[in-house]
């Protein structure tokens, strides 16, 4: 049996690790959280036990035992079917003596949903990412003048492919759709791209486990995973599904490397394919990687100056602070650092596409 003091260490390591992420991110309610789970979370119950005995990964980097769990905790506020629990979640306040009995109240009163839910992944889709990957798309329709056919890899629940339904307040005016629920106000560094009317011509986006924005279920899963205290983001990501719904499923259940094959078998004449994606790719396995890589590069290599094709990152890095915004575009090949964002679309720190010339 686990000794708590040494062979559960790593649990408890990587809850106060992930603590620190959620501070770093604006979530000071859910480092608290993480925090106490990693002082007092026992093996009383059979929750506590299947956490503490953790067989894979608990890092963030592996399993995010942390937010599996506090996902499920999360969903319970959401259903209202823990008056206690509900209690002391944002907006109200509890001290940490009050917030840590309910939270094992709750791990008691509700074990087999919360074992239940910690069988999956997290699954998030950052509406503000849309934000982050705004002046990439803008870039690429300044450069070339011409329809966007959009491909997202790990889309989950397609919300960043309707990314031109919300409206962006940016240093140098608004852009996208004026009369949208869904506002998206990055704090900006640097300049920012020109804007432009823009033009689709497709859209569609793949995901191993996509998510129905029509289905309350699949709302809730997605809601979750969302911090308790960043209220702004719950309500945005509350108003994106409800545009995504009314636009019809458009993320296709499928491996990223099947299904990118398919997507660049098709031609596109006179319109700019843009494959991209956000904090999605580092969860492919290092082959499906270079396969990916191989893929696009082969597609990008017979791309001409009729259908072009370009690939717009946004990703995590060995660089701090936040993530890299790249782009690269076919023919050619050119690739460039074009700025970083926060991991949560926050802030974005704009370089640009290099003036040619």
């Amino acid at each position: 049996m686990p000794d708590a003091g040494s062979a559960d260490e790593t649990i408890r390591a990587a809850f106060r690790d992930q603590a620190k992420s959620c501070e770093k991110l604006g979530s000071p309610f859910m480092a608290r959280l993480c925090r106490l789970a990693a002082e007092r979370l026992n093996e009383k119950n059979t929750v506590g036990r299947r956490v503490l005995r953790w067989p894979g990964d608990p890092s963030a980097n592996g399993d995010a035992l942390a937010l599996r769990l506090f996902g499920a905790l999360h969903a319970l506020v959401l259903l209202h079917r823990d008056d206690e629990l509900e209690g002391c979640y944002p907006p109200n306040d509890a001290d940490d003596a009050t917030l840590w009995n309910a939270c094992e109240g709750a791990l008691a009163r509700h074990a087999d949903f919360i074992l239940e839910r910690l069988r999956f992944a997290p699954q998030t889709n950052e509406v503000r990412r849309s934000g982050a990957l705004l002046p990439g798309f803008l870039t690429i329709a300044n450069l070339f003048g011409r329809g966007l056919v959009l491909s997202e890899i790990g889309a989950s629940a397609g919300l960043n492919l309707h990314w031109n339904r919300y409206r962006y307040v940016l240093p140098n005016g608004d852009c996208g759709d004026e009369a949208a629920d869904v506002v998206i106000t990055p704090e900006w560094h640097g300049d920012a791209p020109k804007l432009r009317s823009l033009e689709f011509v497709s859209r569609a986006g793949c995901d191993l486990n996509p998510l129905n924005p029509a289905d309350e279920d699949d709302r809730l899963r997605l809601l979750s995973y969302i911090w308790a205290d960043q209220l702004d983001r719950l309500d945005r990501t509350r108003k994106a599904l409800d545009i995504a719904a009314s636009a019809g499923r458009l993320v296709e259940r499928a491996d990223a490397i099947d299904w990118l094959k398919a997507r660049l078998a098709r031609r596109f004449p006179g319109a700019v394919h843009v494959i991209y994606h956000s904090i999605a790719w580092q969860y492919l396995p290092a082959a499906a990687q270079r396969q990916g890589e191989a893929l696009i590069s082969a597609a990008g290599a017979v791309a001409t100056h009729a259908a072009p094709i370009a690939r717009l990152q946004m990703e995590g890095d060995s660089q701090t602070p936040g993530a890299a915004l790249s782009l690269r575009i076919w023919p050619g090949g050119e690739k460039h650092l074009i700025g970083r964002a926060d991991f949560h679309g926050r802030w974005v720190s704009w370089r640009g596409w290099p003036a040619s010339g």
